[in-house]
């Protein structure tokens, strides 16, 4: 249902971890068909520095705007241009195209408090 190879939070992000301390975020598919049809998204700059838990991103659809939450702490390092002009990428392919933001770790260990496939299914579920 979801990626293996992936981390999720509670908060319906997901991260990949790249090379050295790069990781890789977006929001997973349940928070993109939740959301509906994704029109706009805000992203951080590259360069600054957010905190975990700290909004830093906004997803707006046809129904909402829902914040972004960082699942750990770090300086963001590059953001996926695309959703510029291809928001909907968001919901056509979230774990691909569809990323958000990447972000240089300022401690990995924070990566160890988030779920696996499994368990973020079972936060679904509930």
């Amino acid at each position: 249902m979801f990626p293996d190879d992936l981390s999720y939070s509670s908060q319906h992000e997901w991260v990949r971890v790249g090379s050295g301390a790069t990781v890789r975020i977006g929001i997973t598919s349940f928070a993109a068909d939740a959301l509906g049809d994704i029109v706009f998204v805000s992203l951080p700059q590259v360069g600054e520095e957010v905190a975990r838990d700290d909004a830093c991103a906004e997803v707006e659809s046809t129904k909402s705007v829902s914040d972004v939450y960082s699942p750990a702490s770090g300086v963001v390092t590059s953001v996926n241009e695309l959703l510029a002009t291809n928001p909907e990428s968001v919901n056509t392919d979230p774990y691909g195209d569809g990323w958000l933001f990447e972000l240089e770790l300022s401690d990995s260990s924070e990566l160890d408090d988030l779920l696996d496939s499994e368990e973020y299914a079972a936060t679904i579920d509930e």
